[in-house]
């Protein structure tokens, strides 16, 4: 049986193509999804890619992870990187390792973005490589899972 990764972004990744593109890029929501689901398929895993602009549904999904139904999460919680303990607390619940993704690099913007609530507690952290970033979360992910 292949291994489950669950995908959770947080808010305004939704209008990923509209939103900054000189930040993020011109790649869709849809895109990020695609690109997802092929690296997952390549490395013989399943994935739930999800995104919510709405923090208690984005808890609660953590919260549903952590009484299991996966074998481990890619985490971009978006602003709430900069501003959640209680993203940090429900990730820290996490009973699988799970990797911090985004698409830009939060050290190279605003000050407000340098420090993380929950890079401290993932297994690994890939920032700045636009959607690359989830396919290189992806792989680390499924090697650490190999290792378990």
């Amino acid at each position: 049986m292949s291994a489950h990764v669950l995908v959770l972004n947080g808010p305004n990744l939704g209008e990923l193509g509209r939103r900054e593109p000189e930040v993020y890029g011109r790649a869709t929501y849809d895109d990020l999804v695609a690109a997802c689901s092929a690296t997952a398929a390549e490395l013989g895993l399943t994935t739930d890619v999800r995104q919510t602009d709405d923090e208690s549904t984005y808890l609660e999904w953590l919260h549903d992870a952590a009484r299991g139904g996966c074998d481990g999460l890619l985490l971009n919680p978006a602003a709430w990187t900069h501003t959640s303990v209680a993203v940090r607390d429900a990730a820290s619940m996490l009973p699988v390792p799970y990797v911090e993704v985004h698409l830009s690099n939060p050290l190279g913007r605003e000050e407000f973005r340098h420090t993380s609530f929950t890079a401290g507690k993932a297994v690994g952290l890939v920032a700045g490589f636009g959607l690359d970033s989830y396919r290189l979360a992806l792989r680390g992910l499924a090697a650490r899972l190999d290792r378990s």
